[in-house]
């Protein structure tokens, strides 16, 4: 499997990515799916023959595995298992969004992620 992903012996549960800025400053980002349809999946993404064969793969949908497949757990108790894991290991202070955050992303999904144009768009 590649770097990015985060797997374990059933598929992948998620990728990475990382940023890094000249500033110094590190943007880190994983996508982890907890249950998946994986054929809706596939008519929404375009995975070439090419990174499938790199990966020794025939199909992307059987290279996914979600976390709600491979434990059986509920939603919250893998979010809560992953806060309190991410907690023990690193210094943290819990958080919130702001009324003016909460306030900005609705202008941002009314002005451009709710819009046709940008639903119906395909890279």
């Amino acid at each position: 499997m590649p770097l990015n992903d985060i797997t374990s012996p059933a598929g992948k549960i998620a990728g990475a990515a990382q940023k890094r800025y000249a500033s110094g400053a590190v943007l880190h980002h994983v996508t982890m799916a907890y249950d998946i349809d994986a054929d809706a999946m596939l008519d929404v993404l375009r995975i070439g023959r090419e990174k499938l064969s790199d990966k020794g793969t025939r199909s992307a949908n059987k290279r996914v595995d979600p976390l709600r497949s491979q434990t059986g757990l509920p939603r919250e108790e893998i979010i809560d298992a992953f806060l309190a894991h991410f907690a023990s290991r690193y210094e943290t202070t819990p958080g919130g969004i702001t009324a003016a955050e909460r306030a900005e992303a609705e202008r941002l999904v009314q002005q451009k992620f709710a819009t046709t144009q940008w639903l119906n768009r395909v890279p």
